[in-house]
């Protein structure tokens, strides 16, 4: 929508939009909790990941934050910041964003097909010719395909950016959810789900860290979400047999938590054990914690020996998690691979291969991280590709 919208800006190109399902921005509607965390006003390179991550600058570069809020803004969409650079619409609804872009779509140079899947491209001496699933065809002299990635597949997710593009003399790399939950072994978080901790996270495999984060995460009945997690998830989707190091209270040291226990204790020694960590810690994961240190939950408190209490404080700061797989392309929020960037120019957009074929947002080998990075990606690359064919049919 950002690239047919750029590209008809100059009024002269006649730009053709095709929708596979019956709706445009379904999956837009979905994002950040129905709410479309839009942009990060802290969107640079060092937020992306891929083969070569510095592919995004020129995008970046000519359509960073401020730029694209200014492109929604003429559109009609009112937005707000919150603390950590993150950018939502002021309505709180996704389908605020969604609404702008169809009125932008509104224009006599824009014909939007919805309903209407490609399924082959041929590229002819001078331009290409594309052909529907309903045997439809369509000749232009140019394409962008922004097909979008392989993730959130209920949503519209698939593979056919991929395929048409690997058609034309293009290659994918191999292709791992990313932003995604991450399943462990069910007994360790059995009783907690819903339950919402700070958490520093850092993911290990054969003792070498991988990735660390910091932030929330969510507990489920197959294992653990929230933010922090999906910072993290690449690296788990991309790995077997990794770990998941969980410090539940990563503003507190250790010899804090023990002296805090110890007057715990004290005050309250007809307490049982299972609530040692009262107040501190969500009761659920609490009792989980205590329970995990093979402490039975009724014993008083006055009973627990110091080698117990050190071990609820071991608990608490490195509380360990084995991965044993995660929620797959359904659940994943954005894809990780795609079509090889050095076959794009980072200027333009357009094949190296193949004049006039542009790619942009996530068909291409570029994904970011959790906080509106990636659809600062998807606005900006597809700007730049828009941009790039204006004045050009």
């Amino acid at each position: 929508m950002a690239a047919a919208i750029t590209a008809a800006a100059s009024g002269t190109n006649q730009v053709l939009l095709f929708e596979r399902q019956a709706r445009v921005g379904k999956k837009l509607s979905a994002t950040g909790n129905g709410r479309c965390n839009l942009t990060n006003r802290h969107a640079n390179p060092d937020r992306y990941h891929g083969s070569n991550p510095d592919f995004v600058r020129p995008a970046l570069d000519a359509f960073p934050p401020d730029k694209v809020l200014e492109f929604f803004q003429t559109l009609g969409l009112y937005t707000v910041t919150e603390g950590d650079g993150k950018v939502y619409p002021y309505s709180d609804q996704a389908n605020s964003v969604v609404d702008v872009l169809r009125f932008g779509l509104n224009r006599r140079n824009i014909r939007l097909l919805t309903g209407t899947e490609i399924v082959s491209v041929k590229k002819l001496p001078a331009g290409f010719r594309l052909k529907a699933a309903d045997g439809q065809v369509w000749e232009h002299d140019a394409l962008i395909v922004a097909c979008g990635g392989a993730a959130g597949t209920k949503l519209g997710g698939g593979l056919s950016g991929y395929q048409l593009l690997r058609s034309l003399g293009h290659h994918c790399t191999k292709l791992c959810p990313a932003l995604v939950q991450l399943k462990t072994d069910p007994a360790l978080v059995r009783g907690l789900k819903g339950v919402r901790a700070n958490a520093g996270l850092r993911l290990t495999i054969h003792d070498t860290v991988l990735d660390s984060a910091w932030g929330e995460v969510q507990f489920t009945d197959y294992g653990i979400s929230g933010p922090a997690v999906f910072e993290i998830s690449r690296a788990a989707a991309a790995s077997e047999g990794t770990v998941l190091h969980l410090d539940l209270l990563p503003g507190y040291s250790a010899d804090d938590l023990l002296s805090a226990l110890c007057i715990r204790i004290s005050r309250f020694p007809v307490l049982e054990a299972g609530d040692l960590l009262t107040g501190i810690l969500h009761n659920r994961l609490g009792r989980m914690l205590v329970s995990a240190c093979g402490i039975p939950l009724d014993l008083p408190l006055t009973g627990l020996s110091w080698k117990q209490l050190s071990a609820v404080v071991e608990k608490c700061h490195t509380y360990v998690l084995p991965v044993v797989g995660n929620m797959g392309m359904d659940g994943a929020q954005v894809t990780a691979g795609g079509i090889v960037t050095r076959e794009f120019g980072p200027n333009t957009l357009q094949s190296r291969i193949i004049p006039g074929l542009y790619a942009c947002g996530e068909v291409l080998d570029v994904d970011g991280d959790c906080g509106g990075f990636n659809l600062q990606w998807a606005w900006a690359s597809g700007m730049l590709a828009g941009q790039t064919r204006q004045g050009t049919e």
